[in-house]
């Protein structure tokens, strides 16, 4: 992959991005034929006048009524023209708005007397989903070349191993979740700083604060969980779940917290090796020192992104709790009490992590860990 430092090599990575980004975005918009599902393009869109919906707590919405003419792309009735209706709110909770050129799948009803009718039932994202995935593959490639390419590959892998983990915990109805995902961490941190970071030194250091962080986390946190008996903990808020609620969520804490302080590590560690290569004379006091202060500088951002991802992803479904007349305190049992656990337990992580990685790189810097 040396090809990638050379700036022709980098114009040819653009030229081939560039060009299989097109054939994919193209296909996608081309491949009704690969579906087995009926798929509509919409051709025309009369839309008429919205009119207002109020429930029983005052919640105000409009609804419009469109009507949309569109040709199958797809199956026995490929070319047939016919039209459907849609309504669609302003809020767009449960449904959403098509417009001219959107491609729909449909339920086909044939009825009595030979006349053909559709149902809408989705929308066909295949499209925009490829053009954000070589969008993001173009950007690394442009700003971070070869290492941009190394942090996508780790993406895909990680990703190949998440899908298999899921497979083999729905394979054992997961009794083994904790033991799966718990081995899958270790598994991501390894192989994601081998391919970013290489089989180097820094890795290795990296690798053990990584995990040290995580598992401190997790073991502070069930000693919090086994001295407070786990009240205030409502398992029973985690939607969908058909397997053991407890193994499931330390699960998903385990994978929460790897993230967090696999980044913090990263930057701590490889900002320590490259003050050690600019002043060479630095004693191990003086490294750990250093760490602390770096440490210190980036864990409060590195909370509050968590706290904002978690805002992000709770906002939605606790404000239809309060704006459907539940009061906040059922709101946040409901809603927020389980996300607000898992960010401590990671805020606990990362932490702890700043220490960790400061003593590790000070005593083992200068050590040959790996040949």
């Amino acid at each position: 992959m040396h090809f990638l430092t050379t700036k022709r090599g980098r114009l040819w990575a653009w030229l081939v991005t560039l060009l299989i980004g097109g054939l994919l975005v193209w296909g996608t918009q081309h491949d009704a034929r690969i579906y087995h599902d009926p798929i509509l393009q919409v051709t025309q869109v009369k839309t008429g006048t919205p009119t207002k919906e109020t429930d029983d707590f005052h919640n105000v919405d409009r609804q419009t009524k469109q009507t949309l003419t569109g040709k199958l792309l797809n199956g026995s009735h490929r070319g047939r023209q016919l039209t459907i209706t849609n309504t669609y709110s302003q809020s767009g909770a449960m449904d959403q708005r098509y417009h001219v050129g959107s491609q729909l799948f449909v339920v086909l009803h044939t009825h009595a007397d030979g006349h053909l009718s559709a149902t809408a039932k989705d929308i066909k994202r295949d499209t925009p989903l490829v053009f954000m995935l070589w969008l993001v593959v173009g950007l690394l490639l442009l700003i971070m070349q070869f290492s941009g390419f190394m942090a996508f590959l780790s993406v895909a892998a990680n990703g190949v191993l998440f899908l298999l983990a899921i497979l083999l915990n729905g394979s054992t109805q997961g009794a083994q979740v904790l033991w799966i995902f718990g081995s899958l961490a270790v598994v991501f941190a390894a192989l994601t700083l081998w391919l970013v970071l290489g089989a180097n030194r820094q890795m290795v250091i990296t690798l053990a604060t990584t995990l040290g962080g995580t598992a401190f986390s997790i073991i502070v946190a069930l000693l919090v969980f086994h001295f407070t008996h786990e009240k205030g903990m409502y398992y029973e808020s985690m939607q969908y779940v058909t397997q053991l609620p407890r193994p499931l969520f330390l699960a998903e804490t385990l994978l929460g917290s790897l993230g967090a302080v696999m980044d913090e590590s990263t930057d701590i560690i490889s900002s320590l090796f490259a003050l050690k290569r600019e002043r060479p004379e630095l004693s191990a006091i003086q490294v750990f020192k250093s760490g602390r202060q770096i440490g210190s500088t980036i864990m409060g951002p590195l909370i509050n992104v968590l706290f904002f991802i978690f805002v992000a992803d709770t906002f939605p479904m606790a404000m239809l709790y309060l704006k459907n007349g539940n009061s906040w305190g059922y709101t946040f049992s409901m809603n927020m009490s389980m996300g607000v656990v898992q960010s401590l337990i990671s805020g606990i992580g990362i932490v702890l992590a700043v220490p960790l990685a400061s003593f590790l790189a000070s005593r083992f810097m200068e050590k040959k860990v790996m040949a």
